[in-house]
Order: structure tokens, then C-alpha cells, then sequence
């Protein structure tokens, strides 16, 4: 725990009971929605929620209301009713054992094990196109999801989802049908060293291993008759859109990269000025309990720099115009920095989690990856900024915003 996690518990106990989730991250609940939550299950939880501590018994409890219901339509053969709210059960288990960070708390992996039935429960319903994969990685194991278009496939674009560092891989299933099976694209969710069943594992985030970590994924999927191996790319969220960033610019294999919410800058604000639980659930991925050494060894070396410069593929990034992890300043730094093809949109009146727009973005990137797997967006000179006004309207050719009155 942080000396500030520790300190400042108790204004995340006022800001839940107060505003609930909204107030730690306004407009959230819209991602949420594109990440498999149904919007009432959110509600009920955030009903029995007045203090940080709650949070498990309250995801647990909604969890197994949907798993019962799930398996009460499975038993009455409505498979695709029952493998619907195993994903909504799936996603919510896995937030239970996400707000226990101690890894040998057996409560954590009973909430694991939870998540991991009914995500086994629904491939089986969906004819085996949601499947689990467990790769070696260094010396240990890194898990993630393969989903399927239906029917036959062969030589199709793939896409690597990656999960931002509050996420695991569950969180892609409702997405990778959405936006990425139904098309005719294969999707892989995965989490990286210090993640989910990784970390339980015993592997943790390091400097560089994360884009490493990527890179075995993608000796996987050039290994699948399902996948063109030319045509690869990856959608990144939040810490993602760094590690995936990082990635594009050491390994040639990646064909395009959209992120979103990505943290492209110093890495001060979303450790020592954000809300503590950031950092904390950070040491806790790289597996430090020394707050000074974790600064000393990672904090300082993180930010991306010029390593963006390396990136020749295209590449989109969209970020909220009040990121609250990344200043949008150093946004716009960063993407200055990469010589490749890119897009930037910039989204007004917008926080970390793009809630208000986050339908139209996991569209959005969607459609541009699958745009640029088949050649598109790879002219060298290429460089495309938007300013998303809320109202409906883009200011095209800059991304700052107009009110800084240079935004032509």
C-alpha cells in the first residue's frame, strides 16, 4: 500500500457513498456497458456500496444472482439466454477478485474460479468460439481468450484486445463478438505479466516485458490457420494503449494499433497525483511493497519519450480533452513525437474513461483497424487530428481544443 492509498481511504469511502461509482470516474458506466455490463447489474451493485470494502460482496452477491439465472436457462435449453448472463455473471466475478489485491487470499481465487466457469459455461454455449488459451511466457504463463467468427474461417485479420491495468481479459468478450467476430475478424483478449491469472500466478510487470508479453501472443496467433499472419493488429485502452504503443514500436508483426485513453505521458500524474488506488494496484502488478524502490526502479523510467518514434505502423489514439492520467498537453507531445501514419481525436468535456463516447470510440477503432488491416491509412505522410465537440460537431486538421484559441 502506498503512504497516500493508505492515508486517503477514507475520501474514497465519502466519494463512493456520496456519488458513487460516477464520482471516482464520471461517466463511466458507458464503458462499462461496451466491456459487458449490463447497466442494472451496475446499478444494483453500486446499491449496497458505501465504502471501498464493499465492493467485493457486492459484485460477488449481483454475480451470482445472473450465474443462477444463467444456469436456470441452461437447464431449460435457452442457450443463448443462458450464455448471456454468464458473460454478465463472468465480468462481474471477475471484478470481485479484482478488488482483493492480496493473491493469496482465498477469496480472490474462489472469485477466479467463478469467473473462469462461466466463461467456460458460455464457449461451450456458443459452440466452442470463446476459447481458452495458456501460453509459456519466461518462465511461466500468460493467459488470454481466442473468439471466433462463426462458421469456417481461414486467413482472417486478427486482433489483440488489451486490457488496461483495472482489467482482465473477460472484460473483451462482449466487445470481440460486438465489434470484431462479427465482422469476420478473430480476436485474442489477453492479460500481460502483473495481470489477472498471470500475476495469481507469479508473474509481474516489468519495464519491457509487457510488450514482450505481446509478442508471444502474436507468435501465437501467426501460428493459427485462422489468421493471416500480415494482418494483425491491436486495440488498446487505458494502460494498454501504452503497452500496446511500446510494442508497435519494437515489433515489426503489429499491422496497426488503435489506443484509447492510452497514458502517453509522465507518468507523475497518474501515480502521485491521480487517485492512489492507480498506483497502488501498479505495485502491486510489479510486485513491490517498497513505494520508494517502486519510484526509483519504475516510475521514473516508464514514460515513452522518443521510443514512439520507432512506431511504423499506422496508428489512431483518442483521448478525453481532461484525462485525468494523462495531461492532454503531454498528449499531444507524444503524439508530435511519432513519424508513422496517425490519427488523433481528442474528445471534449471528456475524463480518462471516455464514457460519454465510448460506444461510438469502440466502433470507431473497430472499423479503423479492420480499414487498416486491409492497406488503408498507411500513407508515410499521413496525419489526421479532430477535435470531437460534445455538441456533434469536429473541428478537423487540429486536435487542440478551440478555446485555447490556437485550435486553427
Amino acid at each position: 500500500m502506498t503512504h497516500r492509498s493508505t492515508a486517503q481511504s477514507w475520501t474514497l469511502d465519502i466519494a463512493l457513498a456520496q456519488g458513487g461509482f460516477d464520482a471516482l470516474h464520471p461517466e463511466a458506466k458507458g464503458t462499462m456497458e461496451q466491456l459487458g455490463h449490463d447497466h442494472t447489474d451496475f446499478d444494483k451493485v453500486f446499491a449496497l456500496v458505501k465504502s471501498g470494502a464493499m465492493l467485493p460482496k457486492a459484485w460477488a452477491a449481483i454475480a451470482a444472482q445472473a450465474e443462477e439465472r444463467a444456469t436456470h436457462h441452461e437447464r431449460n435449453g435457452f442457450r443463448r439466454t443462458a450464455s448471456d448472463l454468464y458473460e454478465r455473471a463472468a465480468v462481474m466475478w471477475g471484478r470481485a477478485q479484482y478488488s482483493i489485491l492480496d493473491t493469496t487470499d482465498p477469496r480472490k481465487a474462489a472469485f477466479r474460479a467463478r469467473t473462469g466457469h462461466c466463461v467456460a459455461r458460455l464457449g461451450e454455449l456458443r459452440d466452442d468460439r470463446v476459447r481458452r488459451v495458456v501460453l509459456d511466457f519466461e518462465g511461466g504463463l500468460i493467459y488470454g481468450l481466442l473468439h471466433l467468427p462463426a462458421g469456417p474461417v481461414q486467413g482472417a485479420p486478427a486482433v489483440i484486445l488489451g486490457p488496461g491495468m483495472d482489467m482482465i481479459k473477460e472484460d473483451y468478450i462482449h466487445a470481440a463478438e460486438r465489434y470484431y467476430t462479427s465482422r469476420g475478424t478473430v480476436a485474442l483478449s489477453i492479460e500481460g505479466p502483473g495481470q489477472g491469472e498471470t500475476r495469481t500466478g507469479g508473474l509481474t510487470v516489468d519495464l519491457t516485458n509487457y510488450e514482450r508479453a505481446i509478442g508471444r501472443y502474436l507468435d501465437y496467433l501467426t501460428e493459427l490457420p485462422e489468421v493471416d499472419p500480415q494482418r494483425i493488429g491491436m486495440f488498446g485502452i487505458s494502460m494498454s494503449g501504452y503497452w500496446g504503443s511500446r510494442a508497435a514500436a519494437t515489433d515489426r508483426r503489429l499491422a496497426a494499433l488503435a489506443a484509447f485513453e492510452a497514458v502517453t505521458g509522465d507518468f507523475h500524474t497518474i501515480f502521485d497525483r491521480a487517485q492512489p488506488s492507480f498506483k497502488n494496484n501498479y505495485m502491486c502488478m510489479a510486485g513491490y511493497t517498497d513505494e520508494a524502490a517502486f519510484d526509483r526502479d519504475l516510475t521514473t523510467h516508464l514514460p515513452l519519450g522518443d521510443l514512439v518514434e520507432n512506431i511504423t505502423c499506422p496508428v489512431l489514439y483518442g483521448i478525453g480533452e481532461f484525462d485525468e492520467l494523462t495531461p492532454l498537453e503531454q498528449a499531444l507531445t507524444s503524439f508530435d513525437r511519432i513519424h508513422a501514419p496517425k490519427e488523433l481525436r481528442v474528445y471534449e468535456n471528456e475524463f480518462h474513461p471516455l464514457g460519454g463516447v465510448a460506444a461510438e470510440a469502440f466502433r470507431f477503432a473497430a472499423e479503423w483497424l479492420e480499414r487498416a488491416l486491409h492497406g488503408e491509412f498507411a500513407e508515410p505522410a499521413r496525419d489526421i487530428r479532430h477535435y470531437v465537440h460534445r455538441d456533434g460537431r469536429t473541428t478537423d486538421g487540429t486536435a487542440r481544443p478551440t478555446w485555447w484559441l490556437d485550435g486553427r
